[in-house]
């Protein structure tokens, strides 16, 4: 291509596959389809240069819907077939669309080590804290005591919390957002597109048909500022309709305290989203409704190297050391046998 010529801006629509959308009327992955392509508009990424890779579940079927390169895995496997897609062509931009069921469940170890490698793939976790496409079965972030049709007296296991296992395995970008708050949603992930490392997002998503309104206490307008807390690098953590409410901590405690009882915002805790030790970003992600708000935003955003940079390190060491080497070499080294 002349280097004089240049391509136009790319809208939402472009981005958009002719694949019939196919959710449930009112489901929140509606929102989250309409934000991912105005962010990559935005952003400004190739539809060439794009992969969306899913697993199965309602949100699996992401892929078919943007006009992009994609791949449709099977259950729970969708970040380790993402690492594949990554290492072996990091030119790529790789993001993956999983759900509390199969990102958490069967796909629980393949989310465990991508956080830790620090692959450079973005990370979307519907979290509607039910089984959707399988109709209504509890999932691994489904409270306790769910009734459910798989646990029709409830659910006795205590819920996963994924931002907590994230944190913990040390990834480098981590945060939450809800599906109707789409100004919010955008913004968290032009965040993760512009990330170097793996990011994760637990998107709140609700699901109108088999857990209706799990998310209200967060959404609704007569409650939500009391129940979620938008967090803001190097500001106090404030919530509540007149921003009096705020989180301070008692030794390594949070409490919750209000302005003008005895307290000033310099006694609350500031959110630093860029420490190195992740262990603020896992009080704050341990911080749960009813007991607390519950925080959206960025918990985490720090630079290391990648996964696939060091990969690529150790080649181009060995490359030096030994030299490119050739394929039937490899073949004929160590012991082999003539079978005849």
């Amino acid at each position: 291509m002349p280097a004089d010529v240049t391509l136009p801006q790319l809208t939402a629509k472009d981005y958009a596959s002719d694949q019939e959308v196919r959710w449930c009327p009112g489901c929140g992955d509606y929102a989250i389809l309409a934000q991912m392509k105005k962010v990559l508009a935005e952003v400004g990424i190739p539809r060439e240069k794009l992969v969306f890779v899913s697993g199965i579940g309602c949100s699996s079927r992401f892929p078919y819907y943007l006009e992009t390169y994609g791949l449709h895995g099977i259950h729970g496997r969708a970040m380790a077939v993402a690492t594949g897609v990554r290492v072996a062509n990091p030119d790529l931009s790789v993001w993956v669309v999983t759900g509390d069921g199969d990102g958490l469940s069967i796909g629980g170890n393949h989310f465990i080590h991508t956080m830790r490698r620090n692959v450079d793939v973005k990370v979307l976790l519907f979290d509607n804290r039910i089984y959707g496409l399988t109709k209504g079965q509890y999932s691994p972030t489904s409270p306790q005591g769910k009734k459910t049709k798989s646990t029709p007296l409830g659910a006795i296991d205590y819920p996963l919390h994924p931002l907590s296992v994230a944190i913990g395995a040390e990834a480098t970008f981590v945060a939450r957002t809800i599906d109707v708050n789409v100004k919010h949603l955008a913004e968290v992930l032009k965040r993760a597109a512009e990330h170097r490392g793996t990011a994760f997002i637990q998107i709140y998503q609700n699901c109108v048909i088999f857990n209706d309104g799990a998310f209200e206490y967060a959404t609704d307008k007569p409650t939500k500022d009391d129940t979620t807390l938008y967090l803001e690098h190097g500001k106090p953590l404030l919530f509540g309709r007149d921003r009096r409410q705020g989180i301070r901590l008692n030794g390594m405690t949070p409490e919750i305290v209000t302005l003008g009882e005895g307290v000033t915002e310099a006694d609350l805790l500031v959110h630093d989203e860029k420490a190195d030790d992740p262990s603020l970003a896992y009080l704050l992600s341990r911080m749960h409704h009813p007991q607390f708000p519950e925080p959206m935003g960025v918990f985490r955003c720090v630079q290391r190297p990648t996964y696939e940079d060091l990969l690529m390190g150790q080649v181009q060491s060995a490359i030096e050391a030994h030299g490119p080497g050739k394929l039937e070499d490899l073949f004929a080294e160590g012991e082999t046998w003539d079978v005849s």
